[in-house]
């Protein structure tokens, strides 16, 4: 049976291969799930700041039309 070495609390392990693979599996898998929860709590952070920051539409006046433009030809 193969042997691979994994580091577990700063200490170098040599233990088989599957369990190896096991732990190497558990903390890629760790680190993927952390991944999306940062990436979407910038995205979430990021929306939400925008939609705090924009202008109300109340608050933007409507053009009024012109002269020209309420002219019948």
């Amino acid at each position: 049976m193969s042997k691979d070495v994994i580091h577990k609390d700063g200490e170098e392990k040599v233990v088989r291969e599957d369990v190896a693979k096991a732990h190497r599996g558990f903390r890629w898998a760790f680190l993927s799930i952390l991944a999306f929860i940062l990436i979407l709590l910038v995205l979430f952070l990021g929306g939400f700041i925008t939609w705090t920051t924009a202008p109300d539409p109340a608050a933007v006046p409507t053009p009024t039309p012109t002269d020209k433009e309420r002219a019948v030809p």
